[in-house]
């Protein structure tokens, strides 16, 4: 069975390990996936990633983090932008999750970066994913 938006299936996949309290979890990779993976432990999200070759395409092993009594780290990680519909902010028009206390993962023409990094280089683009 063939997935058709793996963004989607990575976001779901972190979220339910997350619940489970799961010490890392294993998503199907692809450039978009490294980018947010790159993003969310950039800023602190998770652990790391890293990308393990299977002969195919590769899976991204994402190790999570929690606080230091077990608290989540990621409490919400929603997708924005779908396949059927596309969702573009200029630089000016990025959300803020929580006043500035979560992020915003964007695809720009200068890769995938957070909304604080895009504001800051006064770049826009696809808005991936929202994460608090």
């Amino acid at each position: 069975m063939s997935q058709q938006d793996l963004t989607a299936d990575l976001l779901t996949r972190i979220r339910n390990a997350v619940r489970n309290k799961a010490k890392s979890v294993k998503c199907l990779n692809n450039k978009l996936n490294r980018g947010v993976c790159r993003v969310l432990t950039d800023e602190g999200y998770i652990r790391s990633f890293n990308v393990i070759d299977d002969g195919r395409q590769g899976v991204l092993v994402v190790n999570l983090k929690y606080g230091p009594r077990g608290e989540h780290v990621i409490n919400t990680i929603d997708r924005v932008s779908k396949p059927g519909r596309r969702v573009f902010c200029g630089a000016n028009d990025l959300p803020q999750p929580l006043q500035g206390l979560g992020i915003a993962v964007v695809s720009t023409s200068h890769g995938v970066m957070s909304d604080r990094k895009c504001r800051k280089e006064r770049v826009g683009g696809e808005v991936v994913a929202v994460v608090t």
